[in-house]
């Protein structure tokens, strides 16, 4: 009797950078040439090609996304290149003229094509019918989900909407469609993500459309109730959580969902300075004033609430005075989290040709100050939470001790991944896994993390 022998399919290896988003385009990527027929490599050795998922956001990013290329050169040597600094080719072939292909960001059909030129795809009879799930490049038990692309902010030191377009947004039913089945297949904590989100349907017109019977449009607060309905193979409610939130006035119709329990107690917004001088010259909206107002009320709704922010320091422009200012507001404003950044010019930014730039050396003073009092209030928030239990999503487990006793890593619900604090647990089951929500009896606190026990 004769035999057939399948023929071996070629291997794609990834390497993905930059934000949550350009993530999801790396699974968005990945699950399609999975479907035709590829397999993933772990490393440089076992792929016929590697594809760089680049950022181009920041010119530190854009030479970090450089030094990537060449590395998978080095170890390769066929290499695709994709993601938003895929808008810069002239500037990658300069520096790497081996790269076999270049794409822009979220053009995925180019990306696979240039995949199939490169590494032909082995189909067969023996493999094109057999359905292949989504690549996840994140644990199972947390995913992001992407509700749109592009953005319609000018904001002078951003380059997005020239990168990745005005904004776009996904049909609500496929939105919901998409969380279910991440529900479905395990994931209990949902990241909710776009470039921004509270403007989500803007331009669609917020459309309806017909998911379990009803009519739903597609706006966030619609979003939001729905999401929060959704439920675990075993009838629990995932985490939801959302991130780059605009303090638009109808992000305050989420707060009463946040305090029900149908969305998580977090809302990532990203301020970026409180100065009302510096928000204009950044053409970004300045009602600072109202914002105090409104995170008093949203606590009062909702005290669990947990707020996270980043700030720009050392804009063009922005004097003592204002930089004063943005410290006294965070005083006030009593952020949960926050991240700030050193401004940095980007090639075709606006905020380049704006005088005034502040020196590096101003930049740098500043940010220490900056980093000084939000460590001290962060520390002061998660100190009030020693003795309360919380609960937690685990993210890893260890191995035993010598002792025998089990550590275990995981976060709070004031704690995204990869961005925020950790929770860490000392003694823990054996039978602990990652995914498992626990309560966990808060003994420690430092700066940035907290210290339990399960309770």
């Amino acid at each position: 009797m004769s035999t057939i022998t399948i023929p071996q399919p070629p291997k794609v290896g990834m390497v993905s950078l930059g934000c949550p988003k350009a993530l999801v385009d790396s699974e968005r990527i990945l699950t399609r040439l999975r479907a035709d027929g590829y397999e993933m490599s772990p490393d440089y050795a076992g792929a016929d090609v590697v594809l760089v998922n680049t950022c181009g956001f920041l010119d530190s990013a854009k030479e970090e996304s450089l030094a990537a290329i060449g590395e998978a050169i080095a170890e390769n040597g066929r290499v695709i290149v994709t993601g938003c600094m895929g808008e810069e080719a002239d500037a990658i072939r300069a520096a790497h003229p081996q790269v076999l292909a270049i794409t822009g960001a979220h053009q995925y059909e180019q990306v696979v094509e240039a995949v199939h030129t490169y590494a032909p795809p082995s189909m067969g009879p023996f493999v094109d019918l057999i359905p292949q799930p989504d690549i996840k490049l994140t644990p199972r038990h947390y995913s992001y989900l992407k509700i749109s692309e592009g953005c319609n902010h000018s904001c002078v030191f951003c380059i997005i909407p020239s990168l990745r377009g005005k904004l776009a947004s996904r049909r609500i039913d496929a939105v919901l469609r998409e969380a279910e089945k991440l529900v479905a297949a395990g994931t209990k904590e949902l990241l909710i993500i776009s470039q921004d989100t509270s403007a989500y349907g803007v331009d669609i017109r917020h459309e309806s459309q017909t998911w379990k019977g009803r009519d739903v449009r597609a706006h966030m607060t619609d979003m939001a109730r729905e999401l929060g309905g959704l439920r675990t193979p075993e009838g629990h409610a995932p985490w939801v959580r959302l991130h780059y939130v605009y303090p638009y006035p109808h992000v305050d119709q989420v707060i009463p969902l946040m305090a029900e329990g149908l969305l998580t107690p977090y809302l990532d917004i990203p301020f970026q300075h409180a100065a009302p001088k510096v928000l204009k010259l950044m053409r970004r909206p300045a009602n600072e004033a109202k914002v105090l107002e409104r995170l008093k009320s949203w606590r009062e709704i909702c005290p669990d609430i947990a707020i996270r922010s980043s700030f720009v320091v050392g804009f063009p422009g922005e004097t003592e005075e204002d930089f004063q200012y943005l410290l006294d507001w965070l005083e006030e404003a009593q952020l949960d989290r926050v991240g700030a950044f050193r401004f940095e010019p980007v090639e075709g930014a606006a905020a380049n040709n704006l005088p005034d730039h502040v020196p590096e050396a101003v930049k740098e003073e500043r940010y220490a100050r900056i980093m000084e009092v939000t460590e001290r209030i962060s520390a002061a928030k998660l100190a009030a939470k020693v003795g309360r239990t919380l609960p937690v999503i685990i993210d890893e487990v260890g191995e035993p001790d010598e002792d025998g006793d089990i550590g275990a890593t995981g976060r709070s619900q004031a704690d995204a991944p990869e961005i925020d604090g950790a929770v860490y647990l000392r003694n823990v089951p054996s039978s602990l896994k990652a995914g498992d929500i626990v309560s966990v009896t808060i003994e420690d606190a430092d700066a940035h993390d907290l210290f339990g026990v399960i309770a």
